[in-house]
């Protein structure tokens, strides 16, 4: 289960950005290094496409969060 987040001020967002940006790193980043390092296509793909996943949900999240706020 997530935590819900209040975000009312850009530096607020600023912090969040950072520390989600954190996570995904450290969770998707390393298996993509390890990839590249490896000299494997077919990791180094598939990593690659689970490090745009976990950005674009990032992004997804903030932005049904700015809808919540809406309706």
């Amino acid at each position: 289960m997530e935590d819900t987040v209040a975000i009312e001020t850009r530096s607020e967002f600023a912090l969040w950005a950072i520390e989600r940006a954190k996570e995904i790193v450290s969770q998707e980043g390393t298996a993509l290094a390890l990839a590249a390092r490896d000299m494997d296509e077919d990791e180094l793909r598939e990593a690659g496409h689970k490090l745009g996943a976990a950005i674009s949900d990032a992004l997804l999240e903030v932005f049904d969060g700015l809808l919540g706020d809406q309706g």
